[in-house]
């Protein structure tokens, strides 16, 4: 069964962002779905490029990475699967119990994607300002998330704003297009502001390469996190150097839900405290004699030492015991008790 496309109050949804690390191969991509799937994320996702649709020949390489492409035209080609490839990697994450889902390039790759079902639809940072993708986004009536790492704040509201005109569920995540992303660029005061300004689900997309962020965004209560996922540090492609290994998603995804727990379970001190009174005994002190002393004694202030355990007189009442008689003799590192000295009452 597939899981419910709905984000849940109190628990964020960890997307493990595969985007074009598979480096078009369609085995890899479905070994990404069971790894991400093995850590824990509640989604997967990648990037559906059809190259005719949103490039030319004539694209050339931002950086040039790839030793086996010429232009940027005949990468996003490499990385093209058929329709019936990303039908079976969405059955794929459905059988694993996860979503599926891929960020459109073209209305072509929405058609594509539509037809496969999506549950939502993720932005990327460089189409939020393409208003014919949103528009046709939009139509499917599914839930739009979008990315800010280029855009600003103008933008994204004119962006917020078209998804909610039509009534459609609405998300922001902080993004900071840096690869990989230093600390003093992650924005985590972005988090309560977008909260506060769009009243809707707020994420953070990071590209740290680190679990720190999406930690700190828990703290925060985020709604949603995408972090770059690659299976090793040793993989070709240019987010790894932005991504996350595998078996750090999953101290991430632990560490997110540990997190949530505490957050939802918010302690009451003095309740706490009482839950400890047997250990409290154990762990504090009392008043003890520091030697053998017969009944009659004027209790001075050498008689008395302060030691574990905590079951006899509390050493606060100290001085309330000196200058009091010993009802009873008493034995060396015997723990006092109120019986113990003449007058003193109990507490």
């Amino acid at each position: 069964m597939s899981p419910e496309p709905t984000l849940q109050p109190g628990r964020c949804l960890v997307i493990g962002e595969v985007a074009l690390t598979h480096d078009g191969s369609l085995g890899l991509a479905h070994a990404f779905v069971d790894a991400i799937a093995d850590a824990g994320a509640d989604a997967v996702k990648f990037q559906t490029h059809i190259a005719a649709a949103e490039s030319t020949p004539s694209e050339p390489f931002r950086v040039k990475f790839s030793r086996q492409d010429t232009t940027r035209y005949d990468y996003w080609k490499r990385m093209e699967f058929t329709e019936e490839g990303w039908r079976g990697l969405a059955d794929h994450a459905r059988d694993r119990g996860i979503l599926f889902l891929s960020s459109p390039f073209s209305i072509e790759a929405v058609d594509l994607l539509e037809r496969i079902g999506m549950p939502f639809w993720k932005i990327a940072s460089g189409e939020t300002s393409n208003a014919m993708l949103l528009d046709r986004i939009i139509a499917t009536g599914k839930p739009v998330l979008l990315s800010t790492g280029m855009s600003p704040i103008e933008e994204v509201d004119a962006a917020v704003a078209r998804v909610r005109a039509k009534n459609v569920g609405v998300g922001v995540f902080q993004c900071t297009t840096a690869y990989p992303c230093p600390p003093e660029k992650i924005g985590l005061n972005l988090i309560p502001f977008y909260r506060e300004r769009y009243g809707c689900w707020i994420g953070l997309s990071d590209h740290s390469a680190t679990i720190y962020p999406g930690l700190a965004g828990a703290t925060l209560g985020i709604d949603m996190l995408e972090v770059h996922v690659a299976l090793s540090r040793e993989m070709f492609g240019p987010d790894v150097i932005a991504s996350v290994t595998t078996a750090e998603l999953r101290q991430l995804v632990d560490g997110i839900r540990f997190i949530e727990r505490m957050r939802a379970n918010p302690l009451d001190k003095n309740a706490s405290a009482m839950e400890t009174a047997p250990l409290r005994k154990l762990f504090t002190r009392s008043l003890v004699a520091s030697a053998n002393l017969p009944a009659g004694t004027v209790i001075a202030r050498e008689h008395v030492a302060i030691k574990k355990p905590g079951t006899g007189l509390s050493p606060d009442r100290l001085n309330e015991v000196i200058g009091r008689r010993l009802a009873r003799p008493v034995t060396a590192d015997q723990v006092l008790a109120a019986e113990d000295i003449e007058g003193l009452a109990h507490t």
